[in-house]
């Protein structure tokens, strides 16, 4: 049973890298294929932070500080000590890894609204680090020279390149995902969520589970920093803000909760909706959020669910036909 799940899961993996491989095809310039690496990189993220909250149960507002410190770690690495790009892309993961678990010990004690305050204020103070530490971060004007990316002598220039690499990574992680989610790790975590009584009564261990999830959804999203930052060789603090940790948690819960597609589908939806609404002009920021209230009000469990749904009735009118 075991080794069906993983290779059905494979199956939908290996799927969904042949559609994201086809998309370039489907575009009429490179300007679209920019939009759609940073919806692979918000979507790295969205998988992470989806595994957290809708998995777990455990809110975060700060989850922008891990990417930015993950993009600031390589930057400082590749540029300002000159060490390979690879050894600064492991600096960034491990440094938004050390950090999320030295956080979790006192953070993660607390429940609800709490522990949403509790990460909005490691995320406002990592923010204001990075602004206001102008002699290692740049300051507000941000960080500039970081070398475009480059692993086993290749190296990615074209937009092309970065994203089939990006392609392969969110494939990756979504995998990841989706088999974490079967294994009793995976289990455990959706017990947790449940009733922590519940789940300690079973013989879970709340706080490890609790301090490893938040680990790996920061680890993603130290990653996703890391691989931004050699795309677009410049970084901002602005980048890294309070705004975008709202808007990686509208990702998560417009694409659908406890749904590692759904995080992928709110992700790119919420990265190309401001680009397909720039033709409104001064009314763009208007329709944005009419747009995300209709969807919320019309999807309560998110794109996924709607989606599912919508296959559910196609079935069910193919099955009464035959009828």
């Amino acid at each position: 049973m075991k080794h069906s799940i993983i290779g059905q899961n494979a199956a939908q993996a290996a799927l969904f890298l042949a559609l994201l491989l086809a998309v370039p095809y489907a575009l009429p310039n490179e300007y679209y294929l920019s939009i759609c690496i940073l919806g692979s990189l918000n979507a790295v993220i969205a998988v992470g932070l989806n595994l957290l909250m809708g998995y777990a149960g455990q809110v975060s507002l700060g989850h922008a500080a891990f990417y930015g410190l993950g993009a600031y770690a390589t930057a400082i690495c590749t540029t300002r000590f000159g060490l390979p790009i690879p050894v600064g892309m492991a600096a960034g993961i491990s440094l938004a890894s050390l950090v999320a678990w030295i956080v979790a010990a006192p953070t993660l004690k607390l429940k609800g609204h709490y522990l949403a305050m509790a990460t909005l204020g490691f995320g406002i103070i990592v923010s204001i680090v990075f602004n206001e530490a102008v002699d290692l971060t740049g300051g507000p004007s941000g960080y500039v020279g970081i070398p475009r990316l480059a692993l086993l002598g290749y190296a990615f220039e074209s937009d092309h390149s970065y994203y089939a690499l990006m392609a392969v990574v969110l494939t990756l992680v979504v995998l990841i995902a989706l088999n974490l989610m079967k294994s009793r790790t995976g289990r455990a975590l959706r017990a947790l969520h449940v009733s922590e009584k519940a789940a300690s009564s079973l013989g879970v261990d709340i706080a490890a589970h609790k301090r490893f999830v938040f680990v790996l959804s920061a680890a993603l999203a130290g990653l996703a920093g890391v691989l931004y930052a050699h795309y677009l060789s410049f970084i901002a603090p602005a980048s890294f803000g309070f705004s975008f940790s709202v808007q990686l948690v509208v990702m998560v819960v417009l694409g659908g909760m406890a749904s590692v597609w759904g995080s992928v589908a709110g992700a790119f939806f919420l990265t190309a909706l401001p680009e397909a609404l720039r033709e409104f002009e001064d009314i763009d920021i208007l329709v944005y959020g009419a747009i995300l209230v209709l969807t919320i009000m019309f999807l309560p469990d998110g794109l996924a669910g709607g989606i599912n749904r919508l296959v559910r009735k196609i079935r069910r009118s193919g099955v009464a036909h035959d009828r």
